[in-house]
């Protein structure tokens, strides 16, 4: 079975953008949106590329921090011509190969769909995003019947995450709808 075919697609995440080269051997500047960047580009891991509408596999065989980027430089990428392609696209890793996370914590877009309750099983919507704020924590919004409601991701807010049933239960406080 072709490992793109039905029945055993491959889904990807986006993990950052390349936004530049970096030097002339091939290394490629990207904007990282992941928060595991050692554990994303550890040498000898697969990641794609999505250009011109395809995922294309690459080996990390290293990278480094450098000014607020990643630099990562790729086995099949020799040099800043063959870099240059890749400018603005972005960089994905295949989602069997992300990590486990510790017990009580999520990855953002597995929260997204999820309905959100209140603690007393009242239906205030659906999750639709998680939204960052830099310096604070994160809000989740929620697609309410009449308005999105915005709840600090947090465990004063957020009691519970049953991830099987696909339900967060959220504690609602006055002013909070």
């Amino acid at each position: 079975m072709h490992p793109f075919s039905k029945g055993n697609r491959m889904e990807y995440i986006s993990i950052g953008r390349i936004v530049n080269t970096h030097g002339i051997k091939g290394e490629l500047k990207v904007e990282s949106w992941s928060d595991f960047d050692e554990e994303r580009y550890e040498k000898g891991n697969r990641v794609y590329i999505y250009h011109d509408g395809k995922y294309i596999p690459f080996t990390v065989s290293s990278f480094r921090f450098h000014k607020n980027h990643t630099l990562v430089t790729l086995s099949e990428i020799h040099d800043i011509n063959e870099a240059e392609i890749y400018k603005n696209d972005e960089i994905c890793i295949d989602s069997n190969d992300r990590g486990k996370l510790p017990e009580g914590e999520y990855y953002q877009d597995d929260l997204i769909g999820m309905k959100a309750v209140s603690e007393d099983g009242e239906e205030l919507g659906t999750i639709t995003d998680v939204e960052e704020t830099f310096g604070t924590q994160n809000h989740l919004r929620i697609a309410g019947k009449t308005k999105d409601i915005l709840v600090p991701y947090v465990p004063a807010f957020v009691k519970d995450v049953d991830e099987e049933e696909g339900i967060v239960t959220i504690h609602v406080m006055e002013g909070l709808l």
